[in-house]
């Protein structure tokens, strides 16, 4: 069934964060610290793998070598700028902020501030990934939801680590991931046979720059607007369309 790859994803991080929650208190801070930041170490090496798709053969054979890597830094700047002024981050903060004061009891700034952080982050990180596209296209497109069974582990293991420090917010970041991997699928039912890869290999080594804002988030390095750089996703495979028209 196209689609069915979606909703294990979903139910996987609703199951993590539940468990999350569940055993979270009982974790002590030091505890649930190391492994936010073992998660945030592996979303920098997921990252710089991704990012190596600027050597992808079909990329590469359509821009150019020297072209590929000007083509990310192009889409993350002109989607930085578009982001920035669109004020996306503020804008998933508050629904967020709007989603804790509706649905938690507890209405402390602390409390808020974990849910919102639980919320963001763990959105971004379960949407941007390499496997979110690949796998929703793949299911799309009927060749299988391996991708996505793998994604939906990984995510799974993930939602419980994040939600035993920042709580249900994580949970709650399974509608994102369902509205964005379902619309991915619908994709590639429509069109995703005639996705070139090179546009492809573009949003995933711009996704892998994203991923490490990510990474550098949950390391507390700096608080990156990674939410502001989501248009880049969309930037990157219009910049890689142009040589497509060229030729």
């Amino acid at each position: 069934m196209i689609g069915l790859g979606t909703v294990i994803n979903v139910m996987a991080i609703l199951a993590g964060a539940s468990l999350g929650v569940l055993i979270g208190h009982r974790l002590p801070g030091r505890t649930r610290a190391t492994v936010t930041d073992g998660l945030g170490l592996l979303t920098l090496v997921i990252g710089a793998l991704n990012i190596a798709a600027i050597t992808d053969s079909d990329f590469v054979s359509l821009v150019g070598s020297s072209w590929t890597l000007l083509i990310v830094l192009g889409a993350v700047v002109i989607g930085g700028v578009v982001g920035s002024l669109l004020h996306i981050e503020g804008r998933l903060e508050r629904f967020a902020g709007w989603l804790q004061l509706r649905l938690a009891h507890d209405a402390s700034s602390e409390s808020r501030e974990r849910f919102i952080e639980g919320f963001v982050t763990s959105s971004l990180l379960f949407c941007i990934g390499p496997m979110a596209i690949l796998g929703s296209l793949s299911d799309g497109l009927g060749n299988g939801i391996d991708q996505l069974l793998l994604k939906s582990s990984l995510d799974m293991f993930a939602a419980l680590a994040f939600a035993a420090t920042l709580g249900w917010g994580v949970a709650l970041s399974a509608v994102p991931v369902g509205i964005w991997q379902g619309f991915l699928t619908v994709l590639g039912v429509a069109a995703g046979a005639f996705l070139p890869g090179a546009l492809i290999a573009a949003v995933t080594a711009t996704g892998g720059v994203l991923l490490l804002g990510i990474g550098l988030r949950l390391l507390h390095v700096r608080q990156i607007a990674v939410g502001d750089l989501l248009p880049a996703l969309v930037v990157a495979p219009v910049l890689t369309s142009l040589f497509l028209l060229a030729n």
